[in-house]
């Protein structure tokens, strides 16, 4: 089979504005990026908000493992298959970022026949949105340090100062830094360091700003640190939010691409799902609502991470009501959560398989929670057998749940048309989503209740440190907030090692961070990353530019 990139080089695409007349907009709804990408100004939206809303459907996954559970790669094929029966489809994705692309997992643009496209812009600079967040976070930093150099009048304590910088790219070594050496003249010395840009809070403000009414006002309650009081100090307090607003005036603005089958496909924001709250912007997935009747998005990693956060954070900030979930899973991916060998996934293993199992389960049960009852989605591979699949079929009718098997990365839209029936049944089904928790709930009980009710923890323990910050941000009028837990996507606890559906564990809050222009308090468990670094055999060593221009190694 051909490779992801040599996939994609040979699609027929679209003139954008083509795509877009699809969706009923014309040249005047759209900004174009070349031939074959747009950007959607908001007025847009204004302009529609009156129509009914379609159907929105969430497309999750059980754990992921190095197996590969193909979650991007079932959305896009859903949208394609949805489309090839009939539908009025549009897909809402993330957009890929740059560390990932050059580290270990290559391009994030779905795969095989099932990718969205211009497939090499996505994965690289697109349309210049993380350029733009990357810059203005890094305007903040900037003006925040040459305030401690023009006399400090706030009185901030370079002690207490929270505010790293970021760049769109893996680098351990920019993690710890000291900056504002080499004399008075260069700043004032003090430790620092840098976030990958997806982890940035301007990347979920972005994601989940309404307006550019709004944006404004949450960059301007960014805390950036503290003063010697004790009191905080906001990106406002430095005169940094109108300057930054500027910075994002197109970013805000949801990117119009297509599919390998000229599907269109909203894709805008890219928070990670481990680090912050995974989802893409609400401009896209709103604007979606009003173009076509089912809207396909996805929540980054497990539904113990992405999902969570959609239906406690995205949902409840937009107004939105998820119509239906679809669950990915691989047998492959099971079979290593039973403790099966990764070199071994492609034999017949049923106790590994067995032993996997709960983890799906538990997936099952997290969606539930939420009111709603998936469809399993599987995700399917050429060493899958028969008796494998008879396996989780029988596991399925016991669970109450429809499993259909999936083969659109390698038929496109048509290995998906029974996932799409499947899924328009599950989406005209009356729902009763709700969030886990109510917003008066105190934040210590909130935390509790994500790691019992969707982890499966028997409790939570708090460092003091974690609970004294913890006690701080409540009595400062945060307690109402949401709160976006970071923890490993590769388990359901917080000991990435845990595979399966652990039990008798406990997790442990280690610190926690106020992100108060998203409006969300990040809860860290276990040793969680904001700047990866890159492996030993990066993807870029792999990435070239031929001399007609194509590149090749993406994926």
């Amino acid at each position: 089979m051909l490779s992801d990139i040599e996939i994609a080089e040979k699609a027929k695409m679209l003139p954008i504005t083509e795509v877009a007349r699809k969706l009923d907009l014309g040249p005047d709804d759209i900004e174009l990026y070349g031939k074959y990408k747009a950007k959607i100004p908001l007025e847009v939206y204004e302009r529609l908000k009156d129509r009914p809303d379609g159907r929105l459907i969430l497309c999750t996954s059980i754990n992921p493992t190095p197996a590969g559970e193909g979650k991007t790669t079932t959305t896009v094929g859903l949208g394609q298959a949805l489309a090839k029966i009939g539908k009025n489809a549009i897909i809402a994705l993330r957009e890929p970022s740059l560390g990932p692309c050059f580290g270990i997992k290559g391009g994030a643009a779905g795969g095989g026949y099932a990718q969205v496209v211009p497939m090499e812009d996505i994965n690289l600079h697109f349309t210049g949105d993380f350029h733009a967040i990357t810059s203005a976070h890094n305007l903040l930093s900037a003006m925040l340090d040459n305030h401690l150099q023009q006399g400090n009048q706030l009185g901030i304590d370079p002690r207490a100062i929270t505010w790293p910088r970021v760049l769109d790219m893996n680098d351990r070594a920019l993690r710890n830094i000291i900056i504002g050496l080499g004399g008075k003249a260069n700043g004032v010395p003090r430790e620092s360091g840098f976030m990958i840009t997806v982890a940035s809070e301007i990347m979920a403000i972005l994601c989940l700003a309404t307006s550019i009414k709004d944006l404004k006002e949450r960059l301007g309650r960014i805390v950036v640190g503290s003063r010697y009081d004790g009191s905080f100090v906001t990106a406002k307090d430095l005169k940094a939010d109108g300057a930054m607003a500027a910075l994002l005036k197109d970013a805000i603005k949801p990117n119009l691409v297509q599919t390998l089958e000229n599907t269109p496909a909203l894709i805008h924001g890219g928070p990670f799902a481990n680090i912050a709250h995974g989802n893409n912007s609400i401009q896209a997935t709103r604007l979606a609502l009003k173009l076509a009747d089912y809207v396909v998005t996805e929540g980054g990693f497990g539904s113990d991470l992405g999902a969570e956060k959609f239906m406690d954070i995205v949902a409840p900030k937009a107004g939105l009501r998820p119509s239906a979930v679809v669950l990915v899973a691989t047998i492959r991916a099971l079979k290593l959560h039973g403790g099966a060998d990764l070199k071994s996934l492609t034999q017949e293993d049923l106790g590994a398989l067995e032993r996997g199992l709960p983890n799906l389960e538990q997936h099952v049960a997290i969606v539930r929670t939420f009111g709603l009852n998936p469809v399993v989605a599987i995700n399917r591979f050429p060493s899958d057998t028969k008796a494998e699949i008879a396996l989780l079929e029988s596991r399925a009718h016991q669970l109450g749940v429809e499993m259909v098997l999936s083969d659109v990365f390698a038929q496109g839209g048509a290995g998906g048309e029974a996932l799409a029936e499947a899924v328009v049944r599950a989406a005209n089904q009356p729902g009763d989503y709700k969030p886990l928790y109510e917003s008066s709930l105190p934040l210590k009980e909130k935390i509790a209740r994500v790691a019992i009710d969707i982890y499966g923890a028997d409790g939570v323990d708090f460092l003091p440190s974690a609970q004294k910050i913890l006690d701080r941000y409540t009595e400062l009028g945060y307690g109402d907030l949401p709160v976006c837990m970071a923890k490993s996507q590769y388990s359901l606890s917080d000991n990435p090692k845990m595979l399966g559906r652990p039990t008798g564990f406990r997790v442990t809050v280690r610190d926690v961070r106020l992100s108060a222009g998203a409006g969300f308090v990040v809860a860290l468990l276990g040793d969680i990353m904001t700047m990866p670094g890159l492996p030993k055999t990066p993807a870029a060593e792999k990435i070239d530019l031929t001399d007609d221009g194509l590149i090749k190694g993406l994926f």
